[in-house]
């Protein structure tokens, strides 16, 4: 037994030595493209640093003096770059990533738990933790730089506070270092990274160092906005428009993010033709996991935004599995696989990078199977040709901008004619694109416009916003912004902002700033890059670097991001659940200090509720029902259950507001409400049905006490059935579509879904239903049409007889008109006599007719 365990623990040693070699060989490349990279961003040099360097130096300090700091600080950068941790994959396997995850996963955590699990750290207990000592090669690079810092070096002083911050080069975080750097260089030549990094720990606390103090925050944020730092700007900007230690003002908000629009925009038109292309990184960490409630019970999971899909779809799937089906549909010939895996290549996920090579190969394989190689169609299929024409786009697309390999504006040509004859939107907006602007073809604007009109027909996003700039330019506002609320709808960031430069100026309509306001934050918030740090915040927690991914993730919350917001305080919160077992998982980590901060998790919750998150409103009613961060407050958390279940998604929300009507805590005990709040939880989401009627069974338990006792509390009552006066065509129709009593209940006994039962489906009684009044309406008419015309028949049969029963008085030699016969006349003959209007029939022989 001995030996059995030596071996597997020797197996589980080699498996993981290969898996860090496999690893290690894999990311090769990529580590040679980040080896200037350190966790939180990229390493300072000096030629990089513009906004250190350009500031004057200190007044006191000679040209040689400068020269000795300067070159310390490349002799400190020399000796830092090896000791920069490479990123490895390895620390982000997880249970979830497949056989060889799991199994990477668990040997990890064993050897751990075997060879690696010492003692606890400092900082889990003490709350101001000793910092561990520094290796030889990064003290020396210290020392370097601290003498350089003495010296009023700029470059060594920023460079000491982003290690201390983030923990560069392997440096160990400290807060307070951190903030005297940072506080110092503001001090001594204005920079405004310093002073942003002053005002957002200020703002936040972040690791207890400095104490909160929202006014000091707005005023570094404010001087290092008017230094053009556009990280404080968007700061700045969210600040005023949500009212964060300073009172709302729309305008200066407007103000603010339209600087920070404004370099979004120029952003994305710079680079090839079409613009930037905007990876999209902010994502909710939470939603991941099912929402902050888990599955289910969520809103982001349940509820309205459940996912409806049946178990044969593919909708639950990871999006691994959808890779190798989508691959494996695509061998087997299917072209919309084939152009599906195209496009996912090309635009990329969360979890995988763009592959441009990848995905030109794949659209190629689709316009091949209709066209050859001359250009000539290979076959005359609607359908193929379809997918065809849109591969056709995106390979035209890739020469057009070169992505991937070189630029050649007449292949890209070549592709979207062939697209454009078929119609293809993608291709007609690219052919007005070259058109527009001269690329490889004549510039010409009509025949542009007369190609994104066509496109825009078919409500093609990008064209969308070109035609609503060539009505603009003509001075045609409604026009244009009919065009732009389109473009809108599909998330353009054009759109967005020429919408809020005219809600802004005022441009054929009345000026509203807070419009404006909210459409430059978009435009904002859609150019990540320039600003945010989610990037490196996804990777600290793909890498398990909780702390790295809190630390990012909080400077992009302090920008108005409601994600981030919603990160921030997902990470922060120790009340996942009431039954935590994490203290006797043994190698569960106890959570650090920075992790443990309720009060900066209930700011961030009010936050991001404050964007119409409504699970952080339910989050907010759990902290103040607790007392989480803040003196518990029953009616603040009943308003907060109150707000989120006025928007009829939150089945969590209704089903606390139940329990505290119940329990009486915060607001008047009362049974019979509690009950309808766990009913509508129910209505609302059917995967609440265990905990609602366990609930249920216990209060009516309670109810009925109460009743036999004669308690004060509401007790559990039937519903009044709602009265109402109706009018004669009103009971009418509710006698009509009220189903009979004898057969009430008679169809619940029928399968009509019974496989071969002839009209079996559910749609022959909805139809029928509905065309009984239709019907019976008919049949009214009808009704009423014959009574009409008996009646009239019966008028003039009266008639006849009146004006008979005069003549015969008139002639009294005649016979009595009730002794005549049928047709007889009144002198007792059948024939009409010769004044007779009949005559004329009966002398052409028309007697009988």
């Amino acid at each position: 037994m001995h030996n059995r365990w030596l071996r597997l623990t020797w197996l589980s040693i080699c498996v993981f030595c290969i898996a860090l070699r496999a690893e290690a060989l894999e990311n090769k490349d990529a580590d040679v493209l980040k080896d200037q990279t350190t966790k939180g961003r990229p390493t300072l040099k000096p030629k990089d640093n513009t906004e250190v360097t350009s500031q004057p130096q200190h007044e006191g300090r000679s040209i040689g003096s400068h020269s000795q700091t300067a070159f310390a600080v490349q002799e400190a950068l020399r000796i830092l770059q090896p000791l920069q941790t490479p990123r490895s994959r390895l620390t982000s396997f997880d249970k979830t990533s497949g056989l060889v995850g799991t199994t990477l996963y668990y040997v990890k955590e064993v050897l751990v738990l075997l060879f690696m699990n010492g003692p606890l750290k400092d900082d889990y207990l003490n709350p101001q933790p000793e910092i561990p000592k520094l290796s030889k090669t990064l003290a020396q690079a210290v020392r370097l730089l601290e003498n350089a810092a003495q010296e009023k070096e700029p470059d060594a002083i920023f460079l000491l506070a982003e290690m201390n911050f983030f923990g560069n080069y392997t440096h160990p975080r400290n807060y307070t270092e951190a903030f005297r750097r940072y506080n110092e260089l503001a001090s001594l030549n204005g920079n405004s990274s310093a002073q942003h990094m002053v005002g957002f720990m200020y703002a936040t606390g972040i690791g207890g160092r400095v104490e909160r103090d929202q006014a000091k925050a707005l005023l570094y944020h404010t001087i290092a906005a008017k230094g053009d730092s556009t990280r404080a700007q968007m700061t700045i900007g969210y600040r005023h428009h949500t009212g964060v230690g300073t009172p709302r003002n729309c305008n200066e908000a407007a103000y603010w993010y339209k600087q920070v629009a404004d370099k979004a925009i120029a952003y994305s038109r710079s680079g090839p033709p079409g613009g930037q292309n905007l990876q999209k990184d902010s994502y909710k960490i939470a939603d991941e996991l099912g929402g902050v409630y888990g599955g289910g019970a969520s809103v982001v999971s349940s509820g309205v935004h459940a996912n409806r899909a049946g178990p044969n779809s593919d909708a639950h799937a990871d999006f691994d599995d959808v890779l190798e089906y989508l691959d494996l549909m695509s061998r087997k010939g299917d072209l919309k696989a084939t152009f599906s895996l195209g496009r996912l290549h090309y635009e990329g996920s969360r979890t995988m990078r763009r592959n441009l090579k990848t995905a030109r190969a794949y659209f190629m394989i689709v316009a091949r199977k209709y066209w050859q190689k001359d250009g000539s169609i290979r076959e005359e299929d609607q359908g193929i040709a379809k997918i065809a024409s849109k591969a056709a786009g995106y390979i035209g697309r890739i020469f057009l901008r070169g992505e991937g390999m070189e630029q050649s504006y007449e292949k890209a040509l070549t592709w979207f004619k062939r697209g454009v004859a078929n119609g293809d939107a993608l291709c007609q907006y690219e052919l007005g694109l070259m058109y527009l602007h001269g690329l490889g073809v004549r510039k010409d604007p009509l025949v542009a416009g007369d190609y994104f009109k066509q496109s825009a027909n078919q409500d093609f996003a990008s064209a969308q916003v070109n035609m609503g700039q060539l009505f603009l330019d003509q001075g045609d506002i409604n026009t244009a912004t009919r065009f732009f609320d389109l473009a809108a709808r599909h998330g353009h960031i054009e759109a967005f902002y020429h919408l809020a430069e005219i809600s802004n100026n005022g441009v054929g309509r009345e000026r509203s700033c807070d419009m404006a306001t909210i459409y430059y934050k978009i435009v904002a918030e859609k150019v990540e890059s320039i600003h945010s740090s989610f990037d490196e915040a996804n990777r600290a927690y793909d890498e398990g670097d909780t702390e790295t991914t809190l630390v990012m993730s909080l400077m992009a919350a302090e920008q108005g991001y409601e994600s981030a917001q919603a990160n921030v305080a997902y990470l922060l919160d120790e009340y996942k659940s009431i039954l935590s077992l994490d203290s006797l998982i043994p190698w569960k980590k106890r959570r650090s200090s920075l992790l443990r901060n309720a009060v900066l998790a209930l700011i961030y919750w009010t936050r991001s509720a404050k964007q119409q998150n409504i699970d952080s409103m339910v989050k907010m009613g759990d902290y103040y029902l607790g007392g989480y961060g803040i003196e518990a407050d029953m009616e603040k958390a009943a308003t907060c259950y109150q707000t989120a279940a006025e928007s009829h998604q939150s089945a969590q929300a209704l089903w606390n507001l139940g329990w505290i009507h119940e329990n009486g805590i915060g607001v008047e005990q009362d049974f019979h409400l509690a009950k309808r709040f766990y009913d509508q939880a129910l209505e609302i989401n059917q995967e609440s049905y265990l905990p609602v009627k366990l609930s249920l069974t216990k209060l009516r338990m309670r109810s009925f006490w109460n009743t036999i006792t004669n308690g004060k509390i509401n007790s559990i009552r039937p519903e009044p059935e709602p009265k109402k006066d109706w009018s004669f065509s009103e009971w009418i129709s509710n006698f009509l579509e009220e189903p009979h009593p004898y057969y009430h209940g008679a169809e619940d006994d029928i399968d009509f879904d019974e496989p071969g039962m002839p009209g079996g489906d559910d749609d022959y009684y909805d139809d029928l239903d509905e065309s009984i009044l239709e019907s019976l309406i008919i049949v009214g008419i009808a009704a009423a049409i014959a009574f009409l015309v008996y009646y009239r028949q019966q008028r003039q049969t009266n008639h006849r007889r009146e004006i008979e029963r005069q003549q015969g008085e008139e002639q009294p030699d005649g016979v009595p008109p009730e002794q005549r016969l049928p047709g007889q006349q009144a002198d007792g003959g059948f024939f009409p006599p010769p004044d007779d209007p009949n005559f004329a029939q009966w002398a052409a022989g028309g007697v009988g007719h």
